[in-house]
């Protein structure tokens, strides 16, 4: 089997959200800032490795006129070079497409969020969403990405050039994008297509809560790359079953392939993780530095740690319920810890998570109305997105409390043990993807099972601190053996092994 040398390829990555923001100061001209999310954090360092364009949703003013341009421009921010195509769907097809059918159908769909007995209602308005939203500005991703893998290296080719694409390779991620690797393929045949689903993927009856058109649209469209990727491989024996249950398709579970047009599909796991040599920088900052001597000078015996988004999926009001029958059941603990909630806002203009918002607060306020004191509450509830803040309390925890309902991976969970100088204990859900890797050396808990949460957190403040410190170690070490770096290379590896094999 001969080797493939990817670096001759041209490399084109699609996501919603892109690497960098663009938005007009009060004197309109552009500010450039670095894009939200761990997804711009994993994708930057593909890059780093295989320099190409970055396919992105405008989300702005000043992406618009971007997108305008129809092709993709270059900028530098904290030592990245990007190269950024930005598409600019109509804010009405926009609004379908991610906060109807990506936020929440999918989202609740691949996260077993939906209460099957009352949500969803499948109405006009999704099926609208459906056709008017998700498929075009999907539509509108094959485009530009079409565009980038016939433009060559130096940009000079005619788009309407015949290419088959066999010198190009395409990395598509996450839920947004399921529909477009059909349309690539069927425009440029040649081109290697892999695409990475970043959060879970439920079993197959759970995906019979849509429509079969849609449902099979989905399927489909990610069975139109030659890889698919996930976290786990509990995800991926999921979606295999999927393949041979809901489209009878040909699968191999030993070989992880499913047969789809005459062509051979891999199914892989590649868990994706962090890079520890850059968290501990940012985690030395000046801001980090302040932010950890105000949190030591008021912190109590104990520190619990949450860190989330403001998500049904992170599972917060159990977590919080779950403290309240700590304290229940240990009042001799009162006054000793503090539960830290370093939580950022989601979602704002979906419904289900304004109402998600008002309910954490709530229990938050029963909570420490039951249980604290003129002098301290157990709670300590921060609503804000403040990098710093959360590199602090990584340093400092004695518990990190992951509860997820379900959560592709969870990075918290891989970031807080490489940081922390207290031999802090992991407290993780068995749903959470991170659970394969690290749930040997953490306290795992069942997300629903509020009793025993408060029964984890008791182990884990009681803990030994031999047994803290070997824990500790282990967690450290999974993580640091496991960077991103090596997440990029098991990828890039088996698409140089799935082109060398010519299937």
């Amino acid at each position: 089997m001969q080797a493939v040398d990817l670096t001759e390829r041209r490399l084109v990555v699609a996501a919603n959200r892109g690497p960098v923001s663009f938005h007009d100061d009060p004197s309109g001209e552009p500010v450039v800032t670095r894009g939200p999310g761990g997804l711009v954090t994993v994708l930057t360092e593909v890059l780093r490795h295989h320099p190409g364009a970055w396919v992105a949703a405008a989300l702005s003013d000043a992406e618009r006129r971007l997108a305008a341009e129809e092709r993709a421009v270059e900028v530098a921010l904290d030592g990245e070079v990007y190269r950024v195509r930005y598409v600019a769907p109509s804010r009405a097809a926009y609004h379908k497409y991610y906060n109807v059918v990506s936020n929440p159908m999918l989202w609740f769909i691949q996260h077993y969020l939906w209460d099957l007995g009352r949500h969803p209602d499948i109405r006009a308005e999704e099926m609208d969403a459906w056709h008017n939203g998700y498929v075009p500005v999907n539509g509108l991703f094959a485009k530009a990405v079409i565009d980038e893998v016939r433009g060559g290296r130096d940009g000079r080719r005619r788009r309407d050039q015949a290419c088959d694409g066999s010198d190009a390779l395409v990395l598509l991620h996450d839920y947004q994008l399921y529909l477009v690797a059909p349309e690539v393929r069927a425009a440029c045949p040649g081109t290697f297509l892999h695409q990475f689903v970043h959060i879970p993927w439920p079993q197959s009856d759970y995906w019979r809560v849509l429509p079969e058109h849609i449902r099979e649209s989905v399927f489909r469209g990610l069975l139109g790359n030659d890889v698919v990727a996930f976290h786990t491989r509990h995800y991926v024996r999921n979606f295999l079953r999927c393949c041979e249950y809901l489209l009878e398709l040909e699968v191999d579970q030993a070989s992880c392939t499913v047969r789809c047009d005459g062509r051979e599909v891999w199914v892989r796991a590649y868990p994706v993780s962090i890079d520890p040599a850059s968290l501990r920088a940012a985690a030395d900052s000046r801001r980090a530095r302040t932010a950890e001597r105000a949190l030591r000078s008021r912190r109590r015996e104990f520190l619990l740690l949450r860190v989330d988004r403001m998500d049904l999926s992170k599972n917060i009001i159990r977590g919080f319920a779950a403290l309240d029958r700590f304290l229940e059941l240990h009042p001799e603990f009162k006054e000793r810890l503090t539960f830290l909630a370093l939580l950022q806002p989601s979602r704002q203009d979906v419904e289900e998570y304004v109402t998600y918002r008002e309910r954490v607060e709530r229990i938050v306020a029963d909570v420490n109305t039951r249980h604290g004191t003129v002098d301290w509450m157990p709670i300590d509830l921060r609503i804000q997105d403040d990098f710093p803040v959360t590199l602090a309390a990584y340093a400092q925890y004695d518990v990190l409390f992951v509860n997820a309902i379900s959560d592709g991976m969870n990075l918290v969970a891989k970031e807080g043990p490489v940081l922390n100088r207290h031999d802090g204990v992991l407290v993780l859900s068995e749903y959470a993807g991170a659970y394969e890797e690290l749930g040997a050396f953490a306290i795992g808990v069942n997300p629903f099972n509020i009793e025993g949460q408060a029964e984890a957190l008791f182990r884990a403040l009681t803990m030994s601190p031999e047994e803290r410190a070997d824990r500790a170690g282990m967690l450290s070490r999974v993580v640091e053996e496991n960077s991103v770096e090596k997440w990029v290379q098991a990828q890039f590896a088996d698409i140089a092994a799935k082109l060398a094999a010519g299937c």
